[in-house]
């Protein structure tokens, strides 16, 4: 059995080796991350870029002489892009995405720094990057798969996850968005259309700037409505009271916190074993815009429901198969008349 998706993570930084660094390469670091505070960069992003910087300045540090940043070649670049592809066994995305942090690094010292390095020329972005892979084989599930878990799930009393998994593949939201609902979000006067949970706020998702994009999430009502009734019953009977519809659970005690990622992590390697094959919460967001996309749903709809900027985001995520969509529009008699769908049906 296959066991869930995993990500290779290279843990070379130590507060030692920090400390060995050059220092004018640390403090040209920390000034780039007080600059992204002062843009308003997202805290999660500006901590990914100090994780990825620190990694380059401790090689630079252990093979490249702990030469100062602005001093450093393209012939040395390419070393650094050697040794991750070759010793540290890097994907070809990880590797570009470390690139783009410390080429926008570079643009910092290239823009804002030109008094103190007037002659300073970016040069890592005209160094290829490796081909551009799909490490990761995606996971497409059935609705009778996912089905056949949540029944397993609901036999075995775990109804808080049946409860979350039934949310997800009725509004496809992203795993760091899913701790952010709310039980007054799933009350019936936040019912629209008949068939439709609408969020009385906005909620905090995914976005450029800390305070990410806000946003009005939608869930269908009819295929979640089970899962919701037998957890807020059990939450009934068990005096369990918290304003997030699924609480951290600490020592066997549910307390009024959100749930954590981890617990979110763990809760997908459970249903990998039980399905057999990878499962992993972004997964679900296909499924859900697979499931309205195939109910014949517009696309134009669909990115108004999941809160995409563009309707190609529609295409990226369904996965309907090619003949399969042929098949709804072609038939003996040569092309059919197709009516779009109605959320009511799903």
């Amino acid at each position: 059995m296959k066991e869930g998706r995993t990500t290779v993570y290279n843990k070379h930084t130590t507060p030692e080796k920090l400390g060995q660094c050059n220092k004018e390469n640390i403090e040209l670091m920390n000034d780039f991350l007080d600059y992204l505070v002062s843009i308003d960069r997202s805290k999660k992003t500006i901590v990914n870029y100090k994780n990825d910087l620190e990694i380059f300045m401790i090689w630079n540090l252990e093979y490249n002489n702990n030469k100062f940043f602005i001093n450093i070649s393209k012939r040395e670049f390419a070393k650094f892009q050697k040794h991750t592809l070759e010793e540290w066994s890097w994907s070809s995305n990880r590797i570009r995405r470390v690139k783009s942090v410390i080429s926008s690094l570079s643009n910092y010292i290239e823009n804002m720094l030109d008094d103190e390095y007037e002659n300073y020329r970016s040069v890592i972005k005209k160094i290829e990057s490796p081909v551009k892979e799909n490490v990761r084989e995606k996971t497409i599930f059935t609705k009778e798969e996912l089905q056949n878990l949540l029944d397993i799930l609901v036999e075995k009393g775990k109804l808080d996850q049946a409860c979350m998994l039934s949310m997800c593949m009725s509004n496809g939201r992203r795993k760091s968005e899913l701790p952010r609902m709310k039980t007054e979000y799933f009350k019936d006067e936040n019912i629209i259309y008949g068939s439709l949970f609408r969020t009385p706020e906005t909620v905090t998702t995914k976005g450029r700037g800390s305070k990410g994009k806000q946003l009005i999430i939608y869930t269908l009502e009819k295929p979640f409505r089970p899962y919701l009734d037998l957890w807020m019953k059990y939450r009934e009977e068990n005096n369990i009271e918290s304003e997030w519809l699924i609480p951290h659970k600490v020592d066997n005690k549910y307390v009024d916190e959100q749930i954590t990622i981890s617990t979110l992590d763990s809760w997908a390697d459970s249903f990998s074993k039980i399905l057999g094959k990878p499962f992993y919460w972004h997964s679900l967001r296909h499924y859900f815009t697979t499931s309205l996309s195939e109910s014949n749903i517009p696309d134009s709809v669909i990115q108004d429901i999941v809160g995409w900027s563009s309707a190609d985001m529609v295409r990226l995520y369904d996965d309907t198969l090619a003949d399969a969509k042929f098949g709804k529009y072609f038939g003996e008699d040569g092309i059919k008349n197709v009516e779009s769908g109605s959320l009511s049906d799903l």
